[in-house]
């Protein structure tokens, strides 16, 4: 269902994009010059509020909520954007990496498994976060309509398709958890030293969506100031894996579909007729549900199931930009 409606409103966007290239004003062969129009920025990320999150619920009766873990994103990151003017449209691709190895919060990891009281919680594990080698990138094109629908030069109105994808890296290491064994008693602490858990994903999101601007030319002390905003939506496609790495050769996988929301604002400042700096902020939310695989090799056994798999993720971000236009 959410695969079709995507491939519906792409394929409309891309109807309206086509039927506007062919009713838009030929554009001059300047416009395509490979060496003129193209934008260098170099960026720095930081995230906040921000984590990345899956559950599942027992698929054995009382089918109550079983586990959930909570991986959490403070982290800067840092990289680049290159982009091309081509007369209406314009085309970009950003990547950005995270800084080294970054403690990034408190890894939470909570399980209900007594079957006889569901909801009791029965085990709470608190350890630190560490982000490992990690990336973000971006690909997209976008086309300008704001002249088509009656608006001034100083305005934009942008139709946008891309893609967007996401591989994130953790290991939650040295902390405590407190095991509920007695109902009512004070919990038994257990020390977690050391690595515990060792956790990949990887998020796919082909996203459509919309871009607006307005900018304002030669304002005091400055070339120029540049306001935008964006909104777009996404497909999305996640793939887990979390290896426990205190039992033994125990590792789950969850495959997830869903969908992603995205929003961002920001401001360019021209400083010259060639440099500028920026400020963004970013919101993404992604939801999606699926399977959870169990392999432990330890003991022979292999197990998958859907009931309440879910993996989410919210990202907050502040980023700074520093760009050449030439």
């Amino acid at each position: 269902m959410i695969r079709t409606r995507f491939s519906a409103m792409l394929t409309g966007v891309a109807l309206c994009l086509a039927l506007a290239a062919t009713t838009a004003p030929r554009a001059h062969a300047a416009d395509y010059d490979l060496t003129k129009g193209w934008t260098v920025e170099l960026k720095t990320k930081s995230m906040f509020s921000s984590h990345t999150s899956y559950e599942f619920k027992n698929p054995f009766p009382p089918g109550q909520l079983l586990s959930r873990l909570q991986f959490p994103m403070k982290s800067v990151w840092a990289g680049a954007e290159v982009r091309k003017e081509l007369g209406r449209f314009s085309t970009g691709v950003e990547y950005l990496s995270s800084v080294q190895n970054q403690e990034s919060g408190r890894f939470n990891d909570t399980d209900w498994d007594d079957d006889t009281s569901p909801k009791r919680m029965t085990n709470y594990g608190n350890t630190g976060c560490t982000l490992r080698d990690s990336f973000q990138a971006t690909a997209d094109v976008d086309m300008q309509i704001a002249d088509m629908v009656g608006l001034p030069p100083a305005f934009a109105v942008r139709p946008v398709l891309g893609f967007r994808m996401q591989r994130l890296r953790f290991m939650a290491h040295d902390g405590l958890q407190y095991d509920y064994n007695t109902p009512g008693a004070a919990p038994v602490l257990q020390s977690l030293p050391g690595n515990t858990i060792a956790f990949e994903q990887y998020w796919y999101m082909p996203f459509i969506g919309l871009r607006l601007g307005y900018e304002w030319d030669n304002p005091p002390l400055l070339r120029r100031v540049k306001l935008s905003a964006q909104g777009d939506w996404s497909y999305t496609t996640g793939h887990n894996r979390d290896e426990h790495l205190l039992r033994g050769d125990r590792v789950t996988y969850e495959r997830t579909v869903g969908n992603a929301w995205h929003a961002a604002a920001g401001v360019v400042f021209g400083l010259t007729e060639h440099f500028h700096v920026g400020l963004d902020a970013d919101y993404l939310r992604i939801e999606t549900r699926g399977t959870h695989h169990l392999d432990d090799s330890t003991n022979a056994f292999t197990f998958t199931w859907s009931d309440g798999v879910r993996a989410w993720s919210e990202q907050s971000s502040v980023m700074v930009k520093l760009g050449y236009t030439f």
